[in-house]
């Protein structure tokens, strides 16, 4: 709202109105009005969630420090979607595609999770919102943002197309790389994306129907939107996973996000992009307010979720941020990377797996079930083993900063 304000001001040529065309200003405005609001205006929220007897259940797991949280005041995550928000309608640029698609998925998974934690905390039924609705939510928005990025003209990216010394006499915008060679940059649709470590790093995902022929291209959306849909889907779940210690979600969520925003400037700004020899996406640096939003947000809330929780996030703020998490990476075409910038989502949600699975085996091989973990997912493994739940999420955080690390380092070394 102040971006197209402020637009309008420079247009009249009211002094320093100027200043809200730069990404780097309503990115920094971005992250500090998040942070506000999630520490000022968040302790409000808890305690009127306080007053209203908004608290956890909890399941005896047998795990130490656990009844000590029971009616600890849950759904926080609505400070997480208030203070993204927020920021993002008063400092983004809305007609942006990216943008609009992120607040859709912010109010869309908020919803999920918001009616998942009224039924626990209202209806008093601990399995929340059954399973199957949760998928089909999900689902659906993988379908919204699939289609979106497919079909939107607003979604390019700029490939280098060479061309002859005869063709470059008389053209305009031509380019010269230091061989000699002319080229032009031309903005297209594509349903390419980035794979990480390698060094010719695009993928083109109508290569997977490369036995389609010539229908490949018309078809690729189908393989598209189902890949988009698993990874909102897995994502999602892998947070809501994540979510069972202090701080754990929370941490690491800023992490990842913090990781998201370098990658996304860099995809968005056309110099740096050209440098780096990494895929241009026109647009896409509106997406660092958004991200930065969602930083701030994120830190925020962790000054009352840290160990010992003043509040939870619930599924509210859980199957939000692993959204947001996956459509985001999506959007700057780095979801291939994600198996290793959210690290720890992902094995959460394996060691999960893995234990239901090998469970189910030795029953029916041995006639009982066996674990391989203590207790899954991961992090309860680790508490059965008498290790501090502090400690515990400081260390997966640390796993999370080098992860992070990782994939920031794989924009030049491939």
């Amino acid at each position: 709202m102040l971006y197209h304000l402020f637009e309008y001001l420079e247009t009249i040529d009211v002094p320093g109105a100027g200043v809200f065309q730069y990404i780097s200003f309503r990115a920094a405005i971005a992250i500090l009005t998040s942070l506000f609001i999630s520490m000022i205006f968040g302790k409000g929220i808890i305690r009127l969630l306080e007053k209203k007897l908004i608290g956890e259940s909890i399941r005896n797991l047998g795990l130490d420090g656990q009844n000590e949280k029971k009616g600890t005041p849950t759904m926080g995550g609505l400070i997480i979607l208030a203070s993204i928000l927020i920021p993002t309608l008063l400092f983004g640029n809305l007609t942006n595609v990216y943008i609009q698609l992120m607040i859709v998925t912010t109010i869309w998974l908020g919803i999920i999770g918001f009616i998942d934690d009224y039924i626990k905390v209202y209806k008093k039924n601990k399995e929340g919102l059954r399973g199957k609705f949760k998928i089909l939510g999900q689902i659906g928005l993988g379908i919204i943002v699939g289609l979106s990025l497919y079909l939107s003209d607003d979604v390019l990216i700029r490939e280098k197309v060479p061309i002859s010394t005869e063709e470059a006499q008389g053209k305009e915008n031509v380019l010269q790389d230091g061989e000699g060679n002319y080229y032009v940059n031309i903005d297209h649709k594509s349903t390419k994306t980035t794979i990480p470590f390698l060094k010719n790093n695009e993928f083109d995902y109508s290569w997977m129907v490369w036995f389609m022929g010539e229908k490949a291209n018309k078809y690729s959306w189908i393989l598209f939107v189902l890949v988009v849909i698993f990874i909102v889907t897995a994502v999602s779940n892998g947070a809501n996973i994540t979510d069972g210690l202090d701080g754990l979600a929370t941490g690491s969520a800023a992490i990842i996000g913090l990781t998201l925003a370098i990658l996304a400037y860099v995809s968005g700004n056309t110099i740096i992009a050209d440098y780096l020899n990494i895929m241009y996406i026109p647009g896409v640096g509106e997406t660092v307010i958004y991200i930065s939003a969602f930083i701030g947000a994120t830190i925020g809330f962790l000054w009352y979720n840290s160990y010992p929780a003043q509040v939870f996030m619930g599924d509210t703020g859980s199957l939000s941020i692993g959204g947001i998490i996956a459509v985001f990476a999506i959007i700057i075409r780095k979801e291939l990377l994600i198996p290793v910038m959210a690290g720890v989502f992902m094995i959460e949600s394996l060691s999960v797996m893995i234990q239901v699975s090998w469970f189910k085996y030795t029953k029916r091989k041995y006639g009982e079930g066996r674990r391989i973990f203590r207790m899954a997912p991961l992090h309860h493994h680790y508490q059965k083993l008498g290790y501090p739940e502090a400690k515990i999420v400081t260390r997966f955080w640390i796993i999370g900063i080098f992860l992070a690390v990782i994939s920031i380092v794989t924009l030049k070394i491939r």
